[in-house]
């Protein structure tokens, strides 16, 4: 095997040094200089017109960790990776219209929040126990694991462990101390940094191998092919589902990205800018995908798939350019760890020790200030053993596809219909919890799954079957148990008479029509479909 071995001169190590003194400078003067409400800190007002709510969605799902992981899946596995991006496309369309005005009317905050609205406090404690469990075991290991795999590849001085260690103490201290208000100003920039590195590497790597059909000679067939045979070990055709299942997650029930449309300036604006989104990520496939190809023939002994990216931006762009490459990365790395060490102290906080211990004002900062650490040391722990793992993405995608499918379940049926209750809410999320996460340890982790000779099911087709699960599970129990009233149950299930008014009526100005502009997303992406098929 090859090991990655990048050349960076003094000149790049400078560009870093002053890029994260001016981040974190930024940060604090933000943080300081904010001395609005809640409202306005974290849903800006209700006031995001639709191109910013557009951007930020994008901007919140591009972060180091998706660039690093995107391009290592596609270095293995080729363009079939593809699949995950087109399919959002289609889910922002379906949230915009169908869940976001549940959502805007219940004038929630957190996600968690809408499930107390619809159904009970049971559920969203439930579901802010699994937000909690995945920002450690996903969100900040998976995180740090990206962020260390470059530094430890990049300098030579230190390895993995140590590097993973050193990138959470300044992350964990940047976040006890503060600054987590210009979060989304440097998650901007990082974001526009990287989009521009990664067109930069596309044509230069493209440049590099010969052209747009050099590309394609020589490559495997099955990498240049986005639907693929039952029995691929990547992600066969049978997973699809479980990959839109991944999508209704990600978009329209994950806090981080969520909390962009519920600072709409109203309806319109946020589905708008919903589907804006939905715009932006087609062009992954050029920015993230081939890149990874290319990354392939050109490097095609890479210890790991996930050395694709840094590889590439190491060893074909310019002194210089290196050096602010390397700084985007880590910080967009470090920025999502700020928000998801913040969010996990916040839920602890305020979704189990304020109501059931009554910790009072002057504790709870301390104790979030706590739970910081804590979280942060466990993820500083257990990201090196993602190495185990094919590639980043293949942990990312596996380790959601056994619990999220329930919670989404319970929301996207809560939205349908007004019979489910809390019961059937509560129970159908414990069961993902009690039996998704032992499941995900037993296949995915351990391997048990085959030693005791059990079958080879794809994690995308476990989701397929937890969803199954779910579905019965919600209405079963919903069933059996009897209703709860609920005061505001019509302004929380979705309305068929205002997607009907939507389907049916052009609005003005005619560019700013919501359905037609959901129209041509979808011949967009179509058209991408077929033509990678």
């Amino acid at each position: 095997m090859e090991s990655a071995k990048f050349d960076l001169h003094l000149i790049d190590y400078a560009i870093v040094v002053i890029y994260f003194i001016g981040v974190v400078a930024h940060g604090i003067y933000v943080s300081r200089k904010n001395t609005g409400g809640s409202e306005d800190y974290f849903l800006a007002g209700r006031s995001l017109p639709w191109y910013l709510i557009g951007f930020s969605l994008f901007a919140s799902n591009m972060s180091g960790s998706s660039f690093v992981g995107l391009m290592g899946g596609a270095y293995a596995n080729g363009v079939v990776i593809f699949n995950y991006e087109w399919t959002a496309a289609l889910v922002l369309i379906l949230f915009a219209i169908f869940i976001l005005p549940s959502y805007l009317r219940a004038k929630i905050s957190t996600v968690p929040g809408f499930l107390e609205e619809r159904y009970d406090v049971r559920s969203r404690r439930a579901f802010s126990l699994f937000t909690i469990l995945a920002i450690m075991f996903i969100d900040t290991a998976g995180a740090l694991y990206a962020g260390g795999l470059v530094i430890s590849n990049v300098t030579g001085y230190l390895n993995l462990w140590a590097a993973v260690a050193v990138l959470a103490l300044v992350a964990g201290i940047y976040t006890i101390l503060g600054g987590l208000s210009a979060v989304v100003v440097t998650d901007t920039v990082q974001a526009i940094l990287l989009i521009i590195g990664a067109a930069a590497l596309f044509w230069i790597g493209l440049d590099e191998i010969g052209g747009w059909e050099e590309l394609f000679t020589g490559t495997p067939d099955e990498l240049t092919h986005m639907i693929l045979p039952a029995d691929d070990d990547f992600l066969p055709w049978t997973g699809l589902l479980g990959v839109i299942l991944l999508g209704f997650y990600y978009w329209t029930i994950n806090q981080f990205v969520v909390q962009r449309t519920l600072g709409a300036k109203d309806l319109k604006e946020g589905q708008i800018g919903a589907i804006f989104a939905g715009f932006l990520k087609l062009p992954n496939i050029f920015l993230m995908v081939l890149p990874g190809i290319i990354a392939l023939k050109l490097y095609p002994d890479l210890e790991t798939p996930d050395l694709a990216f840094p590889t590439l931006a190491f060893e074909l762009m310019p002194i210089g350019v290196r050096g602010l490459i390397m700084a985007a990365l880590i910080a967009a790395i470090m920025s999502s760890l700020d928000s998801a060490l913040n969010s996990a102290s916040t839920l602890v906080v305020k979704d189990f020790a304020e109501p059931i211990f009554n910790v009072k004002e002057e504790r709870q900062v301390w104790l979030g200030k706590l739970i910081t650490a804590g979280v942060m040391v466990f993820g500083a722990i257990y990201a090196p053993m993602i190495a185990g793992f094919e590639s980043l993405f293949s942990y990312f995608q596996s380790s959601l596809s056994y619990i999220v499918p329930t919670i989404v379940v319970v929301y996207i049926l809560g939205l349908m219909f007004k019979r489910l209750n809390g019961n059937g809410a509560f129970w159908t999320i414990i069961f993902g919890l009690v039996v998704g996460i032992p499941l995900f340890v037993l296949k995915e982790v351990t391997n048990y799954w085959v030693y005791m000779g059990l079958p080879e099911i794809h994690y995308t087709v476990m989701s397929s079957i937890m969803m199954t699960i779910g579905i019965i599970l919600h209405f079963g129990i919903s069933y059996a148990t009897s209703p709860k009233e609920k005061e505001n149950l019509e302004d929380l299930v979705w309305q068929a008479d205002e997607a009907k008014e939507i389907f049916t009526q052009w609005e003005k100005p005619l560019w700013q029509d919501r359905t037609l502009w959901a129209g041509i997303l979808v011949v967009a992406t179509a058209a991408m479909v077929v033509w990678w098929w």
